[in-house]
């Protein structure tokens, strides 16, 4: 019998976002869970909570679950090694949810799941070298080499977001032992805490007055108040596409890729994201890859993950036989 449906799970650093996908990669019953600072007990139910919602409200046309999970992995184990910023350590993730689920289950990083579905029918589509960057909470990375996933020796690649651009810059966040990454630098984290900087500056600003009237200056704010002209929100942003551009530059150096997708929530600044971006890449990284290289928003936005993660489970059915 054909599969219907799978569901696809994207599990970032804050936010879960579950659905029901079909094989041509459309979206049903879309499930959304907050996930950030639960413990990894905590965390298993909500996860386990929002697929079910998702079944059940598929009508029960589920043949497996893919999740994409914001963590380096062992293959040769099974085991979800470390995630940076949600509380998961040292779990065979994917054997403990087909217990508890009672389907087949299906894992990978978030960024690759994001890749693939980018690759297979969004922006990286036709590429066979493609980047793809998840900026949310955190960066996560997918690459696209020969018209493969990439995944490293064991797994654990691409953590891009972990590449040092400054070798004296902060901390990094969560569970990350470095400093001066492009995550803690470019993330939509990085993005709220230069915002606050900027408007303590300019206390006159859209920004300032906002930060006076005690309102969180997190991304949708300030890509809000960018949209509408605000001088500092648009400081901000483009800040933080300049310090994105610098690891894209990197990229470009290593891979000579066809294209770089943004994704993740910060896209949703869009061209004032992406313009400086891509002046820094012209200025910095090494013809002809320079040259050549498109940088362009994900087409699937903040769904991506969802999206390949669902469609990981489609292949892994198919490949076990069990879809026709």
């Amino acid at each position: 019998m054909r599969a219907r449906r799978t569901i696809g799970v994207d599990m970032g650093g804050t936010k879960l976002l579950a659905g029901a996908v079909d094989a041509g990669l459309g979206v049903h019953h879309r499930t959304q869970r907050t996930v950030a600072g639960l413990d990894q007990a905590a965390l298993l139910d909500t996860v386990v909570d929002a697929v079910l919602e998702t079944r059940d409200a598929a009508g029960g046309e589920v043949a497996a679950v893919g999740f994409g999970i914001p963590c380096t992995f062992d293959f040769r184990t099974g085991i979800a090694v470390q995630a940076v910023n949600l509380s998961l350590a040292g779990i065979p993730f994917g054997d403990v949810m087909a217990e508890r689920l009672g389907l087949p289950v299906y894992v990978d990083n978030d960024a690759n799941a994001a890749a693939i579905a980018e690759h297979r029918a969004g922006a990286a589509r036709g590429a066979t070298e493609a980047v793809v960057l998840t900026v949310g909470t955190g960066i996560g990375s997918g690459l696209i080499l020969r018209g493969q996933p990439y995944r490293g020796a064991i797994g654990a690649a691409p953590e891009i977001g972990h590449m040092v651009i400054e070798l004296d810059g902060p901390p990094c966040q969560g569970n990350c032992p470095s400093r001066g990454c492009l995550e803690a630098l470019a993330s939509g984290t990085a993005l709220a805490r230069e915002a606050q900087r900027i408007a303590r500056a300019n206390p006159s600003s859209g920004l300032g007055r906002a930060l006076a009237q005690g309102r969180e200056l997190v991304g949708p704010l300030v890509t809000e108040l960018a949209h509408d002209g605000d001088a500092a929100a648009l400081e901000t942003i483009e800040l933080i596409g300049m310090r994105l551009g610098v690891g894209i530059s990197n990229c470009v150096n290593i891979f000579n890729p066809q294209v770089v997708v943004i994704g993740g929530g910060v896209i949703a600044a869009g061209e004032l994201l992406l313009r400086p971006a891509r002046a820094v890449v012209a200025q910095r990284a090494l013809a002809p890859g320079a040259e050549e290289v498109r940088i362009v928003a994900a087409r699937f936005g903040v769904e991506a993950g969802m999206m390949g993660a669902a469609a990981l489970a489609f292949d892994g059915i198919a490949i076990r036989g069990e879809a026709a």
